[in-house]
């Protein structure tokens, strides 16, 4: 049993024995798959302490990597044979890579280290063969950075984190009320300003208490250039998500006539320092519109369409009670022809639809994206239940399935009082397990809507990186799987089998320095007691 997660479509039977990683092994890869290349020799070189010099494709101590545009544009094909050593086939650089991962897996937990722990031991990966594709093309996690900042070399671990789970979106969210998270050289205000915030609420926002220490930074334009350029040789795409109109109210306090200044006085907001939905929204102005392009411009720039194809601009919990009391808000939606503040956010959503369309992206957008008619072309995050990904898939929307009762990982792992900040519901390794992206009933033609799934990670009780790695994993695994393998109905999955193979992933996290939750609760160190959390009792409604 090879211990693979997620598991792969086909796997042999192990031979009794198998192909040596020594001193002597090369690489051998063909044009096209120099990611792999490089990722194998910077990182199983480092753990095993190992040249892994350049082959020529001839006798059998070789990794050899391929091509092969007869299998799936992310499939692969893995084989250990005598006389041959290995052999990866992808159907594109990218199956290339997610074999590697495998391959990685294959040798252990020593080879998620990053030096020799047994320098000289005799590294043996049993004769096999594997086949492998992924079930959904969009594999994603969503990180928080506003809430709570994550710096770069956070981000650059993450990343690696989601490669070696064959995961390959990461949904970057850089911008909320409680802070801005990256520079944009025009509006300078917006990293001086509007990326720190005073002091922050410790634990739910009904929590009476407070961390005073002052909060925030920001990711420069090189930083951002780096991590799309890191991510981009693990073939992993890049959502940034730029949230508007709702969730602005950092960006205003740096610029305050994006605000409703007609309703309140905007020039006395500050970056919140507590968590839930702001009324502070953006005004509907041609400024505001002005101020967002050029945002979007620079946005453009460092992000590529080759990897990042897809522009968030957010839309969720666009709280309308400003633009009911603004004479301004209400004069453009006489000026045209609106019925009411829903599709005034429509008319929002479809400019940015349109400007990004012109140049040659796509919008996509959380589900409330669709009160007010939809843009055509824009892609649903169905995130409050699965309606909203099943109206829109129906109504032939691209879709990405990530409903809060099933893959918030900021909800809590279990019911007992030693969860720290306990917050939502209770969703368990086995729960995330059992998700079932694609809803039953959906015709065949919206079922082909679904691109893909993604777990989202809200930070606002994520203080730091050990306290986001304890809600993440163990259950990012579960996920991955989901994501990846071609699994069964939700009930008659083996979760005893994936829960048997969790055992060997556990020491790959260890190796890789990952703070997850352990099978039996938290650690002392992970606890957070007294500090109050939201607990939602009772399983989540199926919405």
């Amino acid at each position: 049993m090879h211990n693979l997660i997620p598991a792969p479509v086909r796997i042999g039977n192990p031979g009794r024995s198998g192909f040596s990683l020594d001193p002597s092994t090369t690489i051998t890869a063909q044009a096209g798959t120099g990611t792999s290349e490089r990722w194998l020799r910077s990182t199983l070189g480092a753990a095993f302490g190992l040249p892994l010099a350049p082959g020529a494709g001839d006798g059998g101590n070789t990794v050899e990597l391929r091509l092969d545009a007869s299998l799936e544009s992310e499939g692969y094909r893995l084989d250990v044979a005598p006389n041959q050593g290995v052999r990866i086939t992808g159907g594109s650089a990218a199956g290339v890579f997610w074999g590697a991962q495998t391959l990685r897996q294959l040798l252990g937990p020593e080879a998620f280290r990053r030096a020799p722990v047994s320098p000289g031991a005799q590294r043996v990966i049993p004769f096999t063969e594997i086949e492998d594709s992924p079930r959904f093309a969009w594999r994603g996690l969503m990180l928080d950075v506003a809430r709570h900042f994550l710096p770069k070399d956070g981000v650059l671990r993450y990343l690696d984190l989601l490669a070696a789970h064959k995961l390959n979106v990461f949904h970057f969210h850089l911008t909320d009320d409680q802070g801005w998270r990256i520079e944009v050289k025009r509006y300078p205000g917006l990293t001086e300003t509007a990326s720190w915030r005073a002091r922050t609420k410790y634990g739910h926002r009904a929590s009476e208490l407070w961390d005073e220490t002052p909060h925030g930074g920001f990711y420069t334009q090189d930083d951002i250039r780096e991590i799309v350029a890191y991510a981009a040789e693990r073939h992993i795409r890049v959502v940034p998500e730029i949230d508007i109109p709702g969730h602005s109210q950092a960006a205003i306090s740096a610029y305050p006539e994006l605000g409703n200044s007609d309703v309140i006085d905007t020039s006395a907001l500050s970056v919140w320092d507590t968590w839930g939905i702001n009324p502070n929204v953006l005004a509907p102005t041609d400024n505001t519109l002005r101020f967002f392009e050029g945002v979007f411009e620079e946005v453009l720039d460092l992000f590529p369409a080759a990897t990042s194809p897809f522009i968030h601009i957010g839309g969720d919990e666009c709280l309308k009670d400003q633009w009911k009391q603004s004479p301004a808000a209400q004069a453009r939606i006489a000026e045209l022809g609106l019925a009411d503040e829903d599709e005034l956010q429509s008319w929002f959503i479809r400019h940015f639809d349109s400007w990004l369309t012109a140049r040659g992206r796509r919008l996509i957008g959380w589900d409330e994206i669709l009160e007010g008619g939809l843009a055509e072309g824009a892609a649903v995050s169905s995130w409050r239940g699965y309606a909203g990904g099943i109206a829109a898939a129906e109504a032939g929307h691209d879709v990405v399935m990530c409903p809060e009762q099933q893959v918030y990982l900021d909800h809590r792992q279990d019911g007992g009082p030693d969860e720290p900040m306990p917050i939502g519901f209770v969703r368990t390794l086995q729960d995330v397990y059992r998700f079932e992206p694609v809803p039953p009933g959906l015709s065949e033609e919206a079922a082909g809507h679904i691109i893909g799934t993604q777990a989202n990670v809200w930070t606002e009780v994520m203080q730091n990186r050990a306290r986001v790695d304890y809600q993440v994993f163990p259950r990012l695994a579960a996920f991955a799987e989901v994501a990846w393998s071609r699994l069964p109905a939700p009930g008659e999955r083996d979760f005893a089998g994936f829960e048997s193979r969790m055992g060997a992933h556990y020491a790959r996290l260890d190796a890789l320095g990952v703070d997850y939750r352990p099978p039996g609760g938290p650690l002392p160190w992970q606890r957070r007691p007294g500090v109050l959390g939201r607990p939602i009792e009772g399983p989540p409604p199926h919405v």
